[in-house]
């Protein structure tokens, strides 16, 4: 899969409703949101990427952000203790898109000329897609038995990569991101 798929697959999601309210906010028609959806989105997982492949406490976050949108979903009484503290359906990785929102949209708006106001308000408008689209990958990924690197490696915290061979990060990010690591 290739990002323009990770792309096509958020335009998708988005459906004409959305994209014809981007496309008002933005002052252009439904082709001009489409371009600022494609780089914005393009923009959001360029940075997702480079901060997963990052050996920082941002990359950590990132990665088990990932791994947290691979797992399937909880039930019942245990989902109580993430969901709420998580920003409800989103869980961590609605947290990591929000940080990149504003450094998106600024690099969206240089490259564009856009304003980054409004930018931003695409981005808001973007990461309940994004967060569905990550899903529906990672189910996809479960349904066909492709690892997703999640889990609780020996040794390892819950939702860290694992250090075995096989379903690592890579795997995850190719699975989620469609692009895996470059």
């Amino acid at each position: 899969m290739s990002e323009s798929s990770f792309q096509d697959d958020v335009l998708g999601e988005l459906g004409d409703d959305k994209l014809n309210e981007i496309a008002s906010l933005l002052g252009t028609d439904a082709a001009g949101a489409r371009d600022t959806v494609a780089t914005t989105v393009g923009a959001m997982t360029g940075d997702l990427q480079q901060k997963a492949d990052a050996d920082d406490e941002d990359g950590a976050e990132v990665r088990q952000a990932l791994a947290e949108a691979a797992e399937p979903p909880l039930q019942g009484v245990s989902t109580l203790g993430g969901g709420l503290g998580g920003l409800l359906s989103g869980g961590m990785m609605a947290g990591v898109l929000a940080k990149l929102s504003r450094p998106v949209a600024a690099a969206v708006s240089k490259k564009t000329g856009i304003p980054a106001a409004t930018v931003s308000r695409v981005v808001e408008m973007l990461i309940p897609v994004l967060l569905a689209v990550f899903a529906k990958r990672a189910a996809a990924g479960r349904a066909t038995g492709a690892p997703t690197g999640a889990g609780t490696p020996e040794g390892g915290a819950p939702g860290a990569a694992p250090t075995g061979a096989g379903g690592g990060l890579g795997d995850l990010l190719g699975q989620i991101l469609g692009g895996g690591k470059k």
